[in-house]
């Protein structure tokens, strides 16, 4: 295992006009975790995301993927990271197919008609795989989109819910099916969500952020000791409630 985390964010910042969506946020994540990361909306969260993935420029501050600095060189470390969001969708006239034929390109896959095929089967995706994106339901546009950032099997993987919209039966199957794929390849994973039982069992730790800040963070476990709850969601919401939280 390297010695240097797989994920390095250094005093990022991110202003809007006047509004400070992130504020001075700073964490490492070592190579082969799952970590969560926390917070109600606006905690600034879904930027933190953004500006990992590169969709979003930081106002300042630094960013390293893989040892690789994201504001000077991120190209270099984008064949090695995916991520999944609800709220980044795909197009919606081609197929499933054909998107993931794109992204799969893009990746510069060798014998990707194969890895399609795999991540079909795995997710079950071949009773639509050849129906336009625009017309699956909620749910299945999940799992197309989990399928999209599984495609390069990327050593970094950054879900923003990404279980949103699943039954609990299918939810609790790609959690296991997460889990799996983290287990077999070593990769990192940053799990933003607001499934408190899904951050609980996927997690080996938990970033909580509040107001643009960390709020504090630790195992499920040391969290749930220190605040005296019996529960993650419990503690969340003491947090999220706490006026001028100061972990």
């Amino acid at each position: 295992m390297t010695s240097l985390p797989a994920i390095r964010v250094k005093n990022l910042i991110k202003k809007f006009g006047d509004f400070t969506a992130v504020n001075n946020v700073s964490f490492d994540i070592p190579t082969g975790q799952i970590v969560g990361l926390l917070g109600g909306n606006g905690a600034g969260k879904t930027t933190t995301l953004s500006m990992l993935v590169g969709i979003l420029l930081p106002s300042s501050g630094d960013i390293s993927m893989l040892g690789i600095d994201m504001l000077k060189n991120r190209y270099d470390a984008l064949k090695d990271m995916n991520f999944s969001s609800p709220y980044v969708d795909l197009p919606f006239r081609l197929s499933v197919r054909e998107n993931l034929l794109v992204f799969s390109r893009l990746y510069n896959i060798k014998n990707f008609k194969e890895r399609i095929e795999i991540l079909a089967k795995e997710l079950d995706l071949f009773s639509f795989i050849d129906k336009p994106y625009g017309t699956l339901s909620a749910g299945q546009r999940t799992r197309v989109l989990i399928a999209k950032s599984l495609i390069n099997q990327p050593k970094v993987l950054l879900l923003d819910e990404p279980t949103a919209s699943l039954d609990p039966d299918t939810a609790d199957w790609m959690r296991s099916y997460l889990i799996k794929f983290q287990q077999e390849t070593n990769a990192t994973i940053l799990l933003a969500s607001h499934n408190m039982l899904e951050v609980e069992r996927m997690c080996n730790d938990v970033i909580v952020m509040k107001q643009g800040r960390i709020a504090d963070r630790g195992t499920a476990g040391n969290l749930i000791t220190k605040y005296g709850r019996g529960t993650l969601e419990e503690v969340f919401l003491h947090i999220a409630r706490t006026e001028n939280h100061d972990a």
